[in-house]
């Protein structure tokens, strides 16, 4: 059954700014879409709909919306959104949603995602996936976007990866007629930690200092030093057997000498809001692993340290 191709109802389990965001997309693309959310979002979301405001033209869909995933039922994919430190409560609201045919795609930051959920529903049900976009929860039931940017790169995390998998090759075609740029790859691991290669010390910089990039960027030590956190992560990878990009790190460099001075992290955002942060995805997994495999990773470490005590926000 696995083998089979995913259909068109999808599940959205963390309907924020991303989840949301894209599931609206589905939406209006003819999907059935089921949003999973709580509180004041899901209120909202019920009495007037998900709102979208973006460059790229601002739009309302009605939704189907709900707090309890046995309503729902099985679907046949499951996108999986929600920020990592909910993954004690989202996880098992998985199991309602998954029967033989389901695809799981997680979207979560890092790379501990893909296990997390094939510990609950099995490694046959799981896609890896990373996303590249800029969104908020503005308001309950507001969704804004910030640029252009809306991309998807996902593919096969366990089994067989010596080509794009029939399933990972439909969900492509599913999804990219609602205007989701996608990418599918054969293996999802190296592209998973290539973006944490980045997201890493990007967060933990200008969560640390509390500031927008351009002012760390345009101090030469800092520079130098955040090119070495890079570095770490980038071992830790190749010693957990993962074949990143030769010039990753180029591109890295490349991607920050053009990023906007006022360019701030989702971490710094959240640290400005009192929120709870991601720092044991992004920095604490790459402590964790470096001190397993013989890794050394003291800036990395470091950083860790100085963010860790606000990891359930204020």
């Amino acid at each position: 059954m696995m083998n089979s191709p995913p259909t068109e109802h999808f599940a959205i389990l963390g309907s924020g700014a991303v989840g949301g965001y894209y599931g609206a997309k589905l939406v209006r693309a003819g999907h059935r879409v089921s949003f999973l959310a709580r509180g004041a979002h899901l209120a909202a979301m019920r009495e007037r709909g998900l709102q979208i405001c973006s460059p790229l033209g601002d739009f309302t869909v009605s939704v189907e919306v709900t707090d309890d995933p046995s309503l729902v039922g099985p679907v046949d994919v499951v996108l999986f959104t929600v920020k990592t430190y909910d993954n004690d409560t989202a996880l098992p609201m998985l199991a309602p949603l998954v029967d033989d045919r389901t695809v799981v795609l997680t979207l979560q930051n890092g790379v501990d995602s893909s296990e997390e959920v094939a510990g609950v529903v099995g490694e046959a049900h799981v896609l890896g996936g990373a996303t590249y976009i800029a969104t908020g929860l503005s308001a309950p039931g507001l969704i804004e976007q910030t640029g252009t940017h809306r991309k998807i790169v996902f593919g096969e995390v366990f089994g067989e990866r010596s080509r794009v998998s029939d399933r990972v090759a439909t969900l492509g075609r599913l999804m990219e007629p609602a205007d989701i740029e996608i990418e599918t790859v054969v293996d999802a691991r190296p592209r998973l930690w290539e973006k944490l290669i980045y997201l890493c010390p990007f967060a933990a910089f200008t969560g640390a200092a509390r500031s927008p990039i351009g002012k760390l960027w345009s101090d030469s030590g800092t520079q130098v030093r955040f090119m070495a956190a890079v570095a770490e992560v980038e071992a830790v990878a190749r010693a957990e057997g993962v074949d990143v990009s030769v010039t990753v790190a180029r591109e890295i460099r490349e991607y920050m000498d053009a990023l906007p001075a006022a360019t701030r992290s989702s971490m710094l955002i959240d640290l400005l809001q009192g929120k709870r942060i991601e720092v044991e995805a992004l920095q604490g997994t790459i402590v964790r692993r470096g001190q397993a495999l013989g890794v050394a990773t003291p800036i990395v470490t470091a950083l860790y340290e100085v963010l860790r005590p606000y990891a359930r926000g204020k």
